[in-house]
């Protein structure tokens, strides 16, 4: 592979001002769109000798034949331009979305004569006014049966409206009292209208101030012994209050903000989008976004504020993300520009809205898992998976068993390992196994022993293991049956290790020396996402939307996760080993020692004097903590 891409411009032919950049094919597809604010600045990153790019990045600058770009006079226009360019093009390596479109909204038709609220997923009804998004419809008609009995609007269609309006009938909501539309003879357009402005006015802030004049108007009635009209406002205030109780005030109640929670790994993120309006949630998306190249959380959330506003038009006071983009001040000034007023893009750092962002972040993490689970449970999905690793692997057959070790320590010592085992796609548990490796030099040399150990069970005779079983029979009287339990020996297909390249030519190492070179190796180096092949100099690149790479990935972070839980355990242990010599300490006074000092290291700086203030320990036996823990070095057993 060449070291210099052959379409590479000149570097005196890129200009230095704002602008947006284009990727193209050799069939002239765009593949990528960008923005700079120095367009020489930012495409010499792309020009960069091959081998210090990002492998996606190298995949994605291979990939295309010619790059083009457009300069623009202010960072605000790059900003509208990459957008646009973007929803026109579709580029296949920019950031994608899904769940974007599915969600309903509530929609007040606001260019209708006599305007309706309806549900609706139509994002372009000219002059409409939108709410939300909702979660699920049946959200939708409930918060409008709710607001419809304060405020009597509109709910049926343009057909029955004509309809009524032609015969002098009212339309069939109107007759049951739950439409309240000029069809309904009730009131005239411009009394309707302007229910609809208190109706559009409530749902944009949720502005107490109904809730005053209610409770006004009803006493009023009632001290007027007007006991007809006060029922009539006492029912709109429940309804009000019933439609304010659906959301908890989570915010103080001038408060109109948008807040993005963001969640993601190396080739997707996940998005939690809480509208609140009035210091209350007033909806929620949740958005996935495929990652092609290497993106940052800045620039990923630089990409999530256009798609959130580049159409819309209920764009907050303020809008809180994870992570500031490095345009934020240009993006502001964009969103003021949709808005007509001053918006402000921030960081949550301390109080309700931190609270909040953590809340956001914690429903984004689990959407991604929920993301993930699903490609890799799907019966489809993992098929796919399987016969992709074959193809990319080159492998006989499909690997119906895959075998993940990881690695995991603490700065050297309480070296454990951990094995996960995948059958058909799906884990099995009860084949997981975990080593604790007590002498080592590095990583590889710990994978070495580890996969030589697991190996070893492969050579040895066929064992079972006999569970006796206790059956009920017709009688009543119990039969002993033997259960055979098969012996874990049955060989994998395919031996994932955490790592890159030094760690798969341990493991072929391993497989080498002990005569089981059928089984097929390779690892995934988590910083890249490669999949590396033992003897191989470059790796194996697995699409973006590919069901094996998902397989993999999810090997990968149960490996780990088994490991770390292994090595926390065995830490712990490690702990109350340490302080169970000490003669006369006990469990609960161990429990009560850790929770003082939160751990060993902190009560071994400790002085005499300091471990007397804990509850429960005298002097005698604070001076043998403090003597024991002084004359035993730290990671000895």
């Amino acid at each position: 592979m060449a070291d210099v891409l052959p379409y590479k411009p000149r570097t005196g032919e890129i200009p230095t001002d704002p602008g947006v950049y284009r990727f193209r094919d050799a069939d002239g597809r765009v593949l990528y769109v960008g923005k700079a604010k120095n367009l020489r600045q930012r495409l010499s990153n792309y020009f960069a000798p091959l081998r210090t790019l990002h492998e996606r990045t190298r995949r994605m600058v291979t990939t295309a034949a010619s790059v083009e770009w457009t300069v623009v006079p202010t960072d605000v226009d790059s900003l509208q331009l990459e957008y646009m360019w973007i929803k026109e093009f579709d580029p296949p390596f920019n950031v994608r979305y899904k769940d974007d479109k599915s969600y309903p909204f509530m929609a007040v038709t606001l260019g209708d004569e006599a305007p309706r609220v309806i549900v609706t997923r139509n994002h372009k009804i000219p002059g409409a006014r939108y709410f939300g998004p909702y979660p699920k419809v049946w959200a939708v008609h409930e918060t409008i049966d709710l607001m419809v009995k304060a405020f009597p609007i509109r709910t049926c269609s343009d057909s029955s409206y004509k309809r009524a309006m032609q015969t002098g009938r009212p339309c069939f909501p109107g007759q049951i009292g739950k439409c309240g539309g000029p069809c309904s003879m009730t009131v005239s357009i411009e009394e309707h209208r302007a229910m609809v402005d208190d109706f559009v006015a409530f749902m944009a802030g949720g502005d107490e101030r109904f809730t005053r004049e209610l409770r006004k108007r009803m006493l009023s009635a009632s001290a007027a012994m007007d006991y007809e009209a006060a029922a009539k406002y006492r029912d709109k205030l429940t309804a009000i209050d019933a439609v304010l109780g659906k959301s908890a005030l989570v915010l103080p109640t001038d408060e109109d903000a948008d807040l993005f929670g963001i969640a993601e790994d190396e080739l997707a993120a996940a998005v939690q989008h809480f509208v609140i309006r009035g210091g209350r949630i007033r909806g929620v998306r949740a958005m996935t976004i495929e990652k092609e190249i290497d993106i940052s959380t800045a620039d990923l959330v630089d990409q999530v504020l256009q798609r959130a506003y580049g159409d819309a038009q209920d764009v907050p006071k303020r809008v809180f993300v994870p992570s500031l983009p490095d345009d934020a001040a240009d993006l502001e000034v964009w969103l003021r520009e949709r808005r007509g007023r001053r918006v402000e893009i921030a960081v949550p750092q301390r109080g309700q809205r931190a609270d909040l962002m953590r809340t956001a972040t914690i429903n984004a993490q689990q959407a991604l898992i929920r993301h993930k689970t699903r490609r890799t449970s799907d019966y489809v999905a993992r098929t796919q998976a399987l016969t992709d690793l074959q193809e990319a692997l080159g492998m006989a057959e499909a690997p119906l068993r895959i075998e993940c070790f990881d690695i995991s320590h603490l700065g050297g010592t309480n070296v454990v390992a951990s094995m996960v085992v995948f059958e058909d796609g799906l884990p099995r548990k009860d084949q997981y196994r975990s080593f604790n490796i007590p002498e080592t030099t590095d990583d590889t040399d710990s994978m070495y022993q580890v996969l030589r150990r697991r190996l070893a069970y492969l050579d040895r005779p066929e064992e079972q293991t006999d569970d006796v079983v206790l059956d009920d029979t017709a009688s009543g009287e119990q039969e002993a049956t033997v259960k055979r339990r098969p012996r874990f020996a049955y060989p994998p297909q395919l031996l994932l290790v955490d790592g890159g390249q030094p760690q798969v030519e341990a493991a072929a190492r391993a497989l080498r020396d002990a005569g089981h070179t059928e089984i097929a190796v390779c690892g995934i180096a988590k910083r890249l996402e490669e999949i590396w092949l033992p003897g191989e100099d470059f790796p194996v690149i697995l699409p973006r939307t590919s069901e094996s790479l998902y397989l993999l990935q999810r090997l990968r972070d149960e490996a780990h996760r088994f490991a770390i839980t292994h090595q926390r355990k065995r830490r712990k242990n490690d702990i109350t080993t340490v302080l169970a010599e000490v003669p006369g300490l006990g469990a609960s006074r161990i429990k009560v020692l850790l929770k003082h000092f939160g751990s060993v290291a902190a009560l071994r700086t400790a002085e005499p004097g300091q471990i007397e203030e804990v509850q429960g320990i005298g002097p005698v036996l604070a001076q043998n903590i403090h003597t024991h823990l002084s004359t035993r070095q730290p990671g000895t057993r």
